[in-house]
């Protein structure tokens, strides 16, 4: 099938910083490509026995930027309870769902780059003890490309539409 989506994975190899942030980058890149050029009713569409959606997806990645950036690495108390739902409630429209999501991105990599380096410790332990921003960065990165894989099918399964 034709990979109407296709993008090159980053090839930054500048150093460690440089080169995790650029997969990360290129996996938010993805997820916001997916929600791309679809209607309201098309990014709602449960297509799953779960109660994923592509927007619902998003909305689930907000809070896990918010929560691993801003709490446990910049220790900020707003987002210590986050839900990480993917039910999005019907008032909450899609495009405020999406800003949020390009909000926290943009929040997220304020707090990277305010940090002094990949062996700078969270604010917030995670299991009892400081992670490292290295640690963080490899689980968001985790996390959303493993999202991404998901709003990769379920896509195709709105219109058709693929690639990474």
């Amino acid at each position: 099938m034709l990979e109407s989506q296709r993008e090159r994975v980053p090839l930054n190899d500048g150093g460690e910083l440089d080169t995790a942030l650029a997969f990360l980058s290129f996996a938010r890149s993805c997820v916001l490509k997916k929600v791309n050029g679809l209607d309201d009713d098309q990014l709602r569409r449960r297509l799953v026995v779960s109660d994923t959606t592509l927007l619902g997806l998003v909305q689930h990645l907000t809070d896990a930027e918010r929560y691993w950036f801003g709490y446990t690495l910049a220790g900020d108390l707003r987002y210590a309870d986050v839900d990480f739902d993917m039910v999005v409630a019907p008032e909450r429209s899609a495009d405020r769902v999406i800003a949020d999501y390009r909000s926290a991105i943009a929040e997220s990599d304020a707090h990277i780059r305010a940090a002094e380096g990949l062996d700078v410790r969270t604010a917030r332990p995670v299991n009892d003890e400081p992670r490292t921003l290295r640690w963080v960065l490899a689980h968001l990165t985790s996390e959303t490309v493993r999202h991404a894989g998901h709003a990769d099918i379920l896509r195709e399964l709105v219109d058709g539409v693929t690639g990474r």
